[in-house]
């Protein structure tokens, strides 16, 4: 299955994207299609028989222009709708002067007024045809919504629009033709002033949006444009385009890391927080991970080019970021089932209200500004932007602070978590063990069975390899028939003798007598998790091995637990060693000795009692827990983003940000609700003052106020949204 986001133009309202969103995903070939009204973007996954220049096509038949692959780039400043803008701000107080200066008993434009109907339509006429030729974008998008059968707000402004327009220019000949009376019935300053309030209030929300982005736009632009290569024993300073992979870069205090790659040369301390979200500087040196973007504070370092360009660790960031804002949330969902019937329903409405006043006897043009303003006032926009604005705010706001989010749902239920659960080993401690005790039964002596046991571990991935690294073999011996064996331990050929590394569970697969469990007691009981070494049948030793909690770790329980949440340790390791370290940081409910098998069996077992589970582990290792989960959240220190099997990626090692993305998830989905709130409330109230149900309480609502209400509902779901990014940890 293939995948894509292309940028969209011409959709402007939640009817645009829903529209388009019910269109591609009818078409043989897309398995789904998830519209960003925001963004202006599409996610598109679609199989083989289909490809990127078939799939434009779609939008094209569907009323919309496909701007090819979407690529977030710096914002470029464009002077020309703020000029624009400008302009018809004055033209707009022209005409409002020139046709409504009687009626304030202002002072009147000689022969420009009402009395001089003739001179007076006339000048209305030409000064509405640039605010018509301002608003063809909409005229045309919305006559072309209506060919393709996908009705969006600039199918009602056009429709009002034009019938205001044509009425007014039936009226302006009759006053041509000596019917002076008609004057009264010229409404070109209602369709001067819709089109302006329309314009202004897209630029004020399109200008709103820019700032929903700007967490993705600075991870975008927080690489350099260029990089120090070196060629020999000179440097040359190359763009970043001209890196390949394998090239030695240099770089310098002060400058920013230009690619993805490792360190063969220097130490310094290097500033990740853009990626991590952690202000504190990370010590570096040769074999070290840089990443592009972050800053070199205070050494000279060399580096190999690793992942360049779309594979770099931001472009998977930025990635991720986009892609989960274009999944939808259950409010969004239903927000666009009821956007997809709104527009229809609402052309309905209006044309039942004209009929209406007609069969009341008003006159038409009394039946017609009723009719107008229901289509101007009745804009969806606040109720499409209500949940995606806030999606995307939230999204960069976690993308700041070192959380990826993957799906857009995550951040409507996290809060909704009741059971967090939390591996041991590489989660809730640092997974940077020692070896702290050694008992040694066998013929060998203490370093030569250390140095084998370090030669078999190397090949594997669990967090316990890394006890034995410090005793690297130097021994000319060659492992064979390597086979890891899942929540146990390891097994292996050495010297034509099997080798088994593994927990107590080992001893018991085995079937072997043990007459070491005092040993085995002692070490337990000082926190120590157990490496048992057996050669053929035989325990030749047992190691003791002792992991360092990570700082955040019991202020982060502490927290959940003011959050009401249910925490439990869940861990293959020895039982009493896994109290010992649940006891030092407040987890009083302990799962110990499981298999990963059995770790899923638990999780699901909760899920059946109705619980909402967070499983935190360490992203490898507990790939399977994760997917089972109703939230994975992976601790992986921001590698191997693109293959993790989590939902959520933590990019550092404070686990605060467990906390974080529950406090941010619950922000969001109230703000979500208030926004939602806000723009029903508004067509709620609008609606019946614009049919005119309440004049008998002297209150009306003629096209122009109708367009000025309709900017500030979107307006205020959009300032709304942006309150997000007040967000501090507490």
């Amino acid at each position: 299955m293939n995948k894509v986001i292309l940028k969209v133009g011409g959709m402007t309202c939640s009817a645009c994207s829903s529209g388009l969103e019910k269109y591609l995903n009818k078409q043989d070939g897309i398995k789904s299609a998830s519209v960003n009204l925001v963004l202006s973007n599409v996610l598109i996954e679609y199989d083989d028989t289909l490809n990127i220049k078939r799939i434009e096509e779609f939008i094209k038949k569907s009323g919309f222009e496909s701007l090819g692959i979407y690529k977030e780039e710096k914002e470029i400043k464009n002077s020309k709708d703020k000029i624009f803008l400008i302009i018809f701000g004055i033209l707009s107080l022209l005409v409002l002067y020139i046709s409504m200066s009687h009626m304030f008993k202002l002072k009147e434009i000689p022969y420009l007024n009402i009395k001089y109907p003739i001179n007076y339509s006339i000048t209305l006429f030409i000064l509405t045809i640039p605010f018509i030729i301002y608003g063809k974008d909409i005229f045309i998008s919305g006559i072309k919504n209506i060919i393709h059968k996908t009705p969006n707000m600039d199918t009602l402004v056009t429709i009002g629009v034009l019938s205001s327009l044509i009425y007014s220019i039936y009226n302006m000949i009759m006053v041509l033709k000596g019917s002076s009376n008609n004057v009264h019935n010229l409404y070109f300053e209602s369709v001067a002033i819709i089109i302006f309030f329309i314009k202004l209030g897209r630029f004020i929300d399109n200008k709103s949006k820019e700032k929903t982005k700007e967490a993705i736009k600075e991870l975008v632009t927080i690489t350099p444009d260029s990089a120090l290569i070196k060629i020999g024993d000179k440097e040359k300073e190359v763009t970043i385009d001209e890196v390949k992979k394998g090239d030695i870069l240099i770089c310098k205090p002060g400058m920013k890391i230009a690619v993805d790659g490792i360190i063969t040369k220097g130490y310094s301390h290097i500033d990740e927080a853009f990626v991590t979200g952690e202000s504190s500087k990370v010590k570096k040196t040769i074999d070290n991970k840089v990443v592009a973007g972050s800053i070199n504070i205070d050494g000279y370092i060399e580096y190999k080019a690793e992942k360049i360009g779309k594979d770099s660790t931001i472009s998977n960031i930025v990635k991720l970021v986009v892609e989960a804002t274009n999944t939808k949330t259950k409010a969004q969902k239903l927000a666009d089932t009821i956007s997809s019937y709104f527009i229809p329903s609402i052309i309905i409405i209006a044309l039942l209200t004209f009929i209406g006043y007609i069969i009341l006897g008003y006159k038409v043009n009394e039946a017609l500004v009723s009719f107008v303003t229901v289509l101007v006032v009745a804009c969806p926009c606040a109720l499409g932007l209500a949940t995606p604005l806030a999606i995307v705010v939230s999204e960069g706001l976690c993308a700041k602070n070192g959380i990826l989010v993957k799906s857009s749902e995550i951040l409507e239920n996290a809060c909704k978590v009741d059971t967090v659960i939390f591996d041991k080993t590489g989660t809730l401690t640092y997974g940077t063990l020692k070896v702290s005790k050694i008992y040694n039964y066998s013929k060998y002596s203490d370093l030569d069975l250390l140095s084998e046991v370090s030669l078999i571990e190397s090949k594997s991935t669990h967090p316990i390899s890394s006890a034995f690294k410090d005793y690297n073999s130097k021994l000319d011996i060659e492992v064979k028939d390597f086979k890891n064996i899942p929540g146990i331990g390891l097994k292996a050929i050495v010297n034509n003798k099997k080798i088994y590394i593994g927990n107590s569970k080992l001893i018991k697969e085995l079937n072997i007598n043990n007459t070491h469990v005092s040993d085995e007691d002692d070490l337990t009981k000082l926190g120590n998790s157990i490496v048992y070494i057996i050669e053929d049948k035989d325990i030749i030793g047992l190691v003791g091995v002792k992991d360092i909690v990570r700082n955040s770790a019991k202020d982060t329980i502490k927290e959940l637990k003011k959050m009401n949440k249910n925490v439990i340790m869940l861990t293959g390791d020895n039982k009493n060693t896994a109290k010992i370290i649940a006891r030092s940081i407040g987890i009083d409910n302990v799962i110990s000795e499981v298999y990963p098998s059995d770790k899923v069996d638990v999780i699901k077992k909760l899920i059946k009692e109705n619980k909402k589970v967070m499983m935190v582990g360490d992203g490898i290792n507990d790939a399977p827990s994760l997917v089972t989960a109703t939230i994975g959240v992976s601790v992986n220190g921001g590698t191997d983003i693109a293959i993790d099997s989590a939902d959520v990626i933590l990019m550092n090692d404070d686990l605060k940000n467990v906390t974080d993305l529950i406090s941010i998830s619950n922000m969001t989905l109230r703000n979500i609700k208030q926004n939602l709130f806000w723009a029903f409330f508004y067509n709620a109230c609008m609606i019946p003052i614009a049919i005119g149900l309440l004049k008998p309480f002297n209150i009306s609502m003629n096209p122009m106020f109708g367009g000025l209400a309709m900017m500030i509902s979107s307006l205020t779901v959009v300032f709304n949204a942006l309150r997000l990014k007040k967000w501090r940890r507490k």
